[in-house]
């Protein structure tokens, strides 16, 4: 029996069990289905938290107050101890060393804002003009803090906060009271959206020392930093943590972080996911090849007396071994290209119902769920071809 002669046999074979063969290309589809909206959804979560995290700036480092260790805090606050204030002194020293291209101060806070009637709380960020370029935001009007006026009230309202409090769109030159303060509008953010869990469109931005003025603090609650090239990121990173030692009275009591870590870290854990996910997948593709056995293994039995008349024409084992094992490979190879097409809706559908992540799943995916869906069927259909090809022919056209 030639190959095409035994791929016609097994598949007209299968075409008349029509109900059983459809269950078992289902099973097939549904495991290798599985894997490919698992592995989209977790690579797509991978790659969200890599755009956001490219989003928030480039060349990335972040100075923050207290010195954290493996635990994520202070190790000086179980004895009551709080860390050494972040100041615009150390932000300006670290500020004017070679490897920094520019740098941010930052206070966080809320307060409350009141204008044309309206009264609201809002996020308010207390920062210089450089938040801008590091954090990749851009103005829609007006401007903010030259070096003439960096101490001046001005304020720049989020794109969400502008629109509703001056819906007429005449936003510049208004004044506005946050908390006990007057400020006058300078300049509108553009519209961002969030970044990060963080709504740029629905804060205010003002001068950092108007806001330590209005949170009554000297302390800064992070400093951003760009450096100047992305290959002098761990030099930069060293040199400000040395300046700012030296700033401390020899203590080394603050935290300096790259975004190129957090980043590599958030990398490293949602690649574990992914593959994690899609290995409680590949089991629903064992537990499909588990059916394929059984089902096959029914059908030997089944199917004796057909098998006996194969043998007492000559057909030698290995035809029949071939045919069982074709049997096998075309459910499989059917169920896997069946849950292919099942799979992508189901990611296309992912990404209709949450735009923002990025369910594409990836090659691998694709091409290891058919690959592992093949060939469980395939071995699944092992033993019983081997049965199949050990029965006695006067036996098996006797049906025992």
């Amino acid at each position: 029996m030639k190959l095409s002669d035994t791929l016609r046999f097994s598949f007209n074979t299968l075409a008349s069990y029509r109900m059983r063969s459809f269950l078992i290309i289902l099973a097939m589809a549904l495991g290798v289905a599985a894997v490919i909206v698992l592995t989209a959804l977790g690579d797509g979560a991978r790659r969200y938290v890599v755009n956001q995290f490219s989003s928030i700036g480039t060349n990335l480092i972040i100075v923050l107050p207290g010195r954290a260790e493996t635990a994520g805090s202070f190790p000086g606050a179980v004895m009551g101890q709080t860390p050494r204030d972040l100041t615009l002194e150390d932000a300006q020293w670290v500020g004017r060393l070679p490897q920094v291209r520019r740098y941010a101060p930052l206070n966080v806070g809320a307060a409350e804002l009141s204008a044309a009637g309206r009264l609201r709380e809002v996020t308010v960020l207390g920062s210089t003009a450089d938040i801008f370029p590091i954090r990749h935001m851009q103005l829609a009007q007006g401007d903010f803090l030259s070096a003439a006026s960096a101490g001046s009230a001005q304020i720049v309202l989020g794109a969400a906060i502008a629109q509703e409090f001056f819906p007429d769109g005449h936003a510049l030159g208004q004044r506005v009271r946050l908390s006990d303060r007057r400020f006058t509008v300078t300049g509108i953010l553009a519209a961002q959206g969030q970044t990060m869990g963080f709504n740029s469109d629905e804060v205010v931005i003002i001068p950092v020392r108007q806001a330590q003025a209005l949170f009554n603090t000297n302390s800064l609650f992070r400093l951003l930093i760009e450096a100047r090239h992305r290959g002098e990121i761990e030099d930069a990173k060293q040199a400000i943590r040395e300046t700012l030692i030296r700033r401390h009275d020899g203590e080394d009591d603050v935290t300096v972080i790259t975004q190129d870590a957090v980043l590599a870290t958030f990398d490293r854990i949602l690649r574990a996911l992914t593959l994690g996910v899609a290995g409680i997948a590949v089991i629903s593709l064992a537990v499909a090849g588990i059916l394929v056995m059984n089902v096959m293994l029914v059908a030997v039995s089944q199917r004796t007396a057909e098998i006996g008349l194969l043998k007492a024409i000559g057909t030698p084992a290995t035809v029949i071994r071939r045919v069982f094992l074709a049997e096998a490979a075309w459910l499989s190879l059917t169920g896997a290209l069946f849950g292919f097409v099942l799979g992508h809706i189901g990611s296309l559908m992912l990404r209709l119902a949450y735009p923002l992540l990025p369910a594409w799943p990836p090659y691998w995916a694709n091409f290891a769920a058919i690959f592992v869906a093949v060939l469980t069927g395939v071995l699944a259909g092992l033993l019983p071809a081997t049965r199949a090809a050990r029965l006695d022919p006067v036996q098996a056209l006797s049906k025992r």
